[in-house]
């Protein structure tokens, strides 16, 4: 029994900024500061490869030292909308009703909410009281994927059933006003804010590529490279400067018995659908990509235009690729990766 993405949809929040627009905010935070780490933390923004990122809050406010009770309040109110939105994007690109889900995943890393994102969506659209819910909130940047994973295993065992995937995400929410530090400077440089839904189904009449295969990967002794820290001040970013190499390391594994096992090799893989952690990953796995002569343009584009968005950003990607209206039998890998630290993979045929 095939289950397929049926569609994808983006929602953007009402602010945004370019980032030359950014900069002058950015060096108002950095009076004060050594003049050396100040060019430093410009040329980090001026070198990001994001030209444009979107926010739930006005630029202003961002840097405005706000306490982390009034940002998640914002998160939540802003997220509600952001969520609801996106799924009623999603299911009209599908023709359904929200009545049609039988199985709703939200996703986020970026705030705290409970009741979850899912509760709020299931009153204000009147979905089915049986519905069943599922909230992810601690995959961060790989959990897009993974709600995709979660879904496809829902449907594999419930035939002529659909699902729906909602991820939301705010970074801009958890910017930390008195840290400066190279990560609190670049994770600001690299990110911004995002919503995606996906609708899925297990009905054998509904088009869209069918998921062939799905795997989950787990970096060992790897715990440290990637998450949040809880403060009093909100969530405080983890990132390892050693993410892009050990990608690069782990690739060959990730990827090549993944392929085997489905008797293909990445010859074979018509798109890769990446999730832009930031310029570095994405050059790294453009270098390993590119080899082969296929290019993650989709990967770049959405990065430039938006940012990174967390686990919303690999389906903004997606959503490129089904709007484009690819050929059938075309094969392509979904990948993203994010604390754990994981790698999630799902492989598409058109």
């Amino acid at each position: 029994m095939a289950v397929r993405i049926t569609s994808v949809a983006k929602q953007l929040p009402k602010y945004s900024r370019e980032t030359k627009d950014i900069l002058p905010l950015t060096e108002l935070w950095l009076e004060g500061q050594d003049e050396r780490f100040r060019r430093k933390v410009l040329k980090i923004f001026e070198n990001a490869a994001v030209d444009k990122r979107y926010s739930i809050m006005a630029p202003e406010d961002v840097f405005l030292k706000t306490s982390f009770e009034e940002k998640n309040d914002i998160y939540i109110r802003e997220s509600i909308k952001l969520a609801e939105q996106g799924l009623k994007k999603a299911l009209d690109k599908a023709s359904l009703k929200p009545t049609d889900i039988d199985f709703i995943i939200t996703v986020s890393c970026t705030g705290i909410m409970i009741p979850s994102l899912d509760a709020y969506l299931i009153n204000s659209l009147k979905m089915k009281q049986d519905i069943v819910r599922l909230p992810v909130t601690e995959m961060g940047c790989a959990a897009g994927v993974s709600g995709v994973i979660y879904a496809k295993n829902f449907l594999k065992a419930n035939p002529n059933k659909r699902a729906v995937v909602v991820a939301v995400e705010s970074p801009t929410a958890t910017f930390q006003l008195e840290d400066y530090t190279m990560v609190n400077a670049v994770s600001a440089a690299i990110f911004g804010d995002g919503c995606a839904a996906v609708v899925l189904s297990s009905y054998e009449n509904e088009k869209g590529p069918e998921i062939k295969d799905e795997a989950m990967y787990h970096f060992f002794n790897a715990e440290h490279m990637m998450g949040f820290k809880l403060r009093n001040t909100g969530l405080q970013m983890i990132l390892d400067q050693s993410v892009p190499q050990i990608i690069a390391d782990h690739f060959p594994q990730i990827i090549h018995p993944f392929l085997e096992r489905n008797n293909l090799s990445i010859a074979e893989i018509d798109h890769l659908v990446f999730h832009p952690g930031g310029k570095k990953i994405v050059q790294t796995v453009e270098d390993l990509f590119g080899k082969l002569g296929k290019n993650i343009d989709d990967t770049k584009d959405v990065l430039r235009l938006y940012g990174n968005m967390s686990s919303a950003t690999v389906l903004y990607v997606l959503e490129r690729f089904m709007d484009r209206g690819l050929p059938e039998g075309d094969k392509g890998i979904m990948l993203s990766f994010g604390p754990g630290f994981s790698a999630q993979r799902v492989l598409l045929e058109w």
